[in-house]
């Protein structure tokens, strides 16, 4: 393992003004965006999107790295360059999803299981041929009346680290990525005390596998109040309760953390960050991983036509833009009017 090449790039994946673009969806995810904007999810329609989202002019100045998928990783520009190739070209790290999914937890109703270790080893080595320089694993921990248990969180803490130790055996940066959902209508306190409770258990997987902090990139939920709460938190409240859930769990040593959406919306996605990174002095760079936060005006503006790509690149970068600012605790919901 190479110590001081895998730190720098996950220091270069969480520097300040950047984050990372989550272009992972899978086949079926996909279809799901594309039948919201009436397009047949064929292999050259989510090629064509996606290389309308990585060819965004100056896009290197707000994003640091993108999450790619299995299909995306092997496939070219119109021109002929591969995805990962141009991203590296263009000062951009490749990256690569490479669990198979959340499945559901034998004997533990309403619970799952991350998987993909079978054959992981190999299928690393060939990623990082293919050009990835960092990976993602995501587990899913749902609050429901009887759960998450501990016994699930254990299992997937325990799989994310497995996961994290075969990384960086083969010299790619694991982001890991515990997601406690924000589905149902819990408050921010129950969704406090869980991410609690998977972060430590997660960290002390992290431990025993013998994971270089420095190497690894956290990938967590904030913490947030159900979608379905009726009173739900307010901004500064989300902000505080993550900050301070993180700071008693997370060490010091970790290269930094870039939050997922998780459900919110562009402009929560990113009023949260911001309010985040107002809080100093933190212990390591808050940024943002964000799929739907990032793309959904770019996909929407889009819509499978050619002659809009400009807009769709206009709309990917304006997001991108604002979560740069993030970043440094400069956005202010204000903007989205000044810039519409």
């Amino acid at each position: 393992m190479d110590r001081g090449e895998l730190a720098r790039v996950a220091r270069a994946m969480v520097v300040k003004n950047k984050g990372i673009l989550a272009a992972d969806e899978s086949t079926g995810t996909i279809k799901k965006r594309f039948d919201g904007i009436r397009l047949e999810s064929t292999e050259e329609h989510r090629r064509s999107y996606r290389e309308m989202l990585f060819t965004a002019p100056g896009a290197s100045s707000w994003i640091s790295g993108v999450i790619l998928y299995d299909e995306t990783i092997r496939q070219k520009t119109r021109d002929g360059v591969p995805f990962p190739a141009y991203l590296e070209k263009n000062g951009i790290i490749p990256g690569i999803k490479v669990d198979t999914g959340a499945k559901p937890l034998a004997q533990f109703p309403g619970e799952t299981i991350t998987e993909g270790l079978d054959g992981l080893r190999e299928r690393l080595a060939e990623y990082r041929k293919l050009g990835a320089r960092f990976a993602k694993w995501r587990a899913v921990i749902d609050i429901g009346a009887d759960i998450p248990t501990r016994f699930a969180i254990a299992a997937n803490a325990h799989a994310l680290a497995r996961y994290a130790a075969l990384c960086q055996e083969q010299d790619i940066v694991p982001i890991v990525e515990p997601e406690v959902l924000m589905d149902g209508a819990h408050s921010i306190e129950r969704c406090e005390e869980v991410t609690s409770r998977t972060l430590q258990t997660v960290f002390d997987a992290l431990f025993e596998h013998r994971i270089e902090l420095e190497c690894m990139v956290l990938k967590p939920n904030m913490v947030i109040s159900g979608k379905k709460a009726p009173n739900r938190a307010k901004p500064e409240q989300v902000a505080e309760a993550t900050v301070r859930c993180l700071k008693r769990h997370v060490p010091p040593a970790v290269a930094g953390i870039a939050f997922l959406s998780g459900g919110q919306s562009p402009t929560e996605a990113t009023q949260h960050l911001s309010l985040m990174n107002k809080l100093a002095p933190l212990p390591w760079p808050l940024t943002f991983s964000y799929g739907r936060a990032l793309q959904d005006t770019a996909l929407a503006a889009w819509g499978g036509a050619s002659a809009k790509v400009a807009a769709a690149q206009k709309e990917l970068l304006r997001r991108a833009q604002f979560n740069g600012l993030a970043t440094r605790g400069a956005y202010a919901p204000a903007m989205e009017d000044q810039a519409a």
